[in-house]
């Protein structure tokens, strides 16, 4: 199979499909891998180690879309990109269909067989490819949130770990799955007082098991939510549905109860955000403002710690690439339910329900698409 990566063209996206190790994996499957030259740059990745590796290095996107088989990204294919794309193709890339009916309307018209990295599954009801970005943004949060805390950036112009005599910021995490979990856990080692909320006993009880002391643990109802958020410092948002527009957790009104200068960053801006105030902002203008409460909103947090992020996107999405490669979409999804539960669009027809569900669209399900 003819494996294409183009470099990414988001706005401050530095980070790409395919590291040079991939390459080497692809190849010695018998694979022809096609990668834009400077792709890797932004990940520390030159074009001479893409060629070491048995890559070709191509000039364009152009050239790689018009030639491969798959395509394999790191972020939504954006309005030209999408343009590329063919019926036949495999696009395999972190989609967020949910809430964007422009990307699904164009990948639909395409005709392209497209499986998205976030609706991956495996068989402990995890999602494999989105767990490590996750986690890099779990991780990211506290040290950006500390960042907006500060007072030159709008913030309350608080220490997370305070100082001996002083006492620490107050961190509320709001969801305690992957991204929450690391986000809470980071938020402690900073000295922070941390409480996670949840609307999983079973998650609760782990977390409590866990971490015991590190930090507390409650339960999300929307009253606990607005008493806790009015008594914090910095509120990271950590709420995902799989494949479904995240829940809105602090309405507008709600702005007003909060500590003037309070930080808000929401880790769930790429599946539409989960505060009322969110909107998406990027690496180079990351924060603003609304009724004196800083937001925090970059759609792709890991792309700020891009080298960090390719390798362990990497990792994860390994298999399934040469899953795909060495089988072709159909019997790679046909062999492995977990695989198939990533398809989302099929020649031309929606194949995710929350997808559809979400946009008003009709949908067929994995199967009926094998069958096509």
């Amino acid at each position: 199979m003819k494996i294409g990566c183009p470099k990414e063209i988001k706005p401050q996206e530095f980070r790409v499909g395919m590291t040079p190790n991939a390459v080497r994996e692809a190849v010695n499957a018998g694979h022809a891998v096609m990668i834009e030259t400077m792709a890797g740059v932004g990940a520390g990745f030159t074009d001479a180690d893409y060629s070491a590796a048995g890559a070709k290095i191509i000039a364009t996107a152009a050239e790689i879309f018009a030639a491969a088989d798959m395509i394999v990204k790191v972020k939504e294919p954006q309005a030209g990109e999408r343009k590329m794309l063919r019926e036949g193709q495999i696009l395999f890339t972190y989609l967020h269909l949910a809430p964007d009916p422009a990307q699904t309307k164009d990948l639909l018209a395409s005709g392209a067989t497209c499986i998205a990295y976030e609706t991956v599954t495996d068989d402990r009801g995890g999602l494999p490819l989105l767990a490590p970005m996750s986690e890099v943004a779990g991780r990211l949060a506290p040290q950006v949130g500390a960042w907006t805390l500060q007072k030159a950036n709008g913030g309350r112009g608080v220490l997370m770990g305070g100082v001996p005599g002083v006492l620490p910021a107050k961190v509320l995490v709001i969801g305690g799955g992957v991204v929450g979990t690391h986000a809470a856990k980071i938020s402690a080692g900073m000295g922070a007082d941390v409480t996670v909320l949840d609307r999983s006993i079973n998650r609760l009880r782990y977390l409590d098991d866990v971490f015991g002391g590190q930090f507390k643990c409650g339960y999300a109802d929307a009253a606990t939510t607005i008493e806790l958020a009015r008594a914090a410092d910095l509120i990271i948002g950590a709420v995902l549905i799989p494949g479904a527009a995240a829940p809105k957790l602090i309405s507008r009104a709600q702005l007003s109860q909060l500590k003037p200068g309070a930080a808000l960053v929401d880790v769930a801006i790429d599946q539409g955000g989960c505060f009322e105030t969110s909107r998406a902002t990027t690496h180079q203008d990351p924060i603003y403002e609304v009724d004196g409460i800083m937001h925090y909103c970059v759609a792709n947090m890991p792309g700020a710690v891009a080298r960090t992020s390719t390798l362990a996107l990497g990792n994860a999405t390994m298999p399934f690439m040469l899953a795909l490669a060495n089988k072709g979409w159909k019997q790679a999804c046909a062999d492995d339910k977990h695989l198939l539960a990533g398809l989302n669009v099929h020649a031309g027809q929606l194949t995710y329900k929350a997808v559809g569900e979400a946009l008003g669209m009709a949908s067929i399900t994995g199967a009926q698409a094998l069958a096509m």
